[in-house]
């Protein structure tokens, strides 16, 4: 299954440039290092954004879990880089209880 209402998914842009791709972030900077070197940075958080939401979006859902805060999905799935390499991660998305949209919660290195 795709994860529900994929085409409406919200990425924030301060969940890339803040976090995902600061490597000063105390729970980020180890990934943000990693997407570094696969060419992303935060003056070119929209790259990351766009493969997110080509490479995982299209994907098929790996995990569903119930949290006290709503069902979060997880997407395994390789992004083809900026520097042409393919790099596996697992997106973790949340559909918040009371709304109906998936927002990206984190990235991880896979």
């Amino acid at each position: 299954m795709k994860l529900p209402n994929h085409e409406l998914a919200i990425i924030e842009s301060s969940k890339l440039t803040n976090y995902l791709l600061n490597p000063n972030h105390k729970r980020g900077g180890t990934k943000a290092k990693l997407l570094l070197q696969c060419g992303y940075s935060q003056d070119n958080w929209q790259q990351l954004d766009a493969d997110i939401r080509a490479y995982h979006l299209t994907a098929e859902v790996d995990r569903i879990r119930e949290t006290p805060y709503g069902v979060r999905y997880e997407i395994r799935a390789s992004l083809q880089t900026p520097i042409d390499r393919l790099l596996p991660v697992r997106t973790v998305w949340q559909i918040d209880t009371g709304t109906t949209l998936p927002r990206l919660i984190t990235m991880i290195p896979d």
